[in-house]
């Protein structure tokens, strides 16, 4: 999968079979910002505007931009996996949110 990034924001991008254009919105933030265009090149051009777009408004409006994500994460898990976790993370000699971190970060990739 490839992302589009412009100023520590990222799209996501489909194709709309109806209009047989590419549609995108960025991706991680509250407010709904979205895109789109005929070609490849066109997509990365509207996306690159809309962050570009995005900040200006937050700035006439004196407002904050959403920025993706603050870091922590929450998750509900089954006690029996709370405690295989727990396990884990200790007989790797990291504490759970490192271990949790590592674990993340390769699923994705990274």
């Amino acid at each position: 999968m490839s992302v589009l990034t412009h100023r520590g924001y990222a799209a996501i991008v489909e194709f709309d079979p109806d209009d047989l254009i590419l549609t995108g919105r960025i991706a991680g933030i509250r407010d709904r910002v979205g895109f789109h265009a005929e070609t490849a090149e066109g997509i990365a051009q509207a996306f690159r505007e809309a962050v570009d777009d995005y900040l200006a408004t937050c700035e006439k409006l004196g407002r904050s931009p959403d920025r993706s994500y603050s870091g922590k994460v929450m998750l509900r898990v089954r006690p029996e996996l709370h405690a295989r976790i727990a396990a884990a993370a200790e007989l790797s000699g990291q504490s759970l949110n490192q271990w949790g971190e590592g674990v993340l970060e390769q699923a994705v990739g990274g």
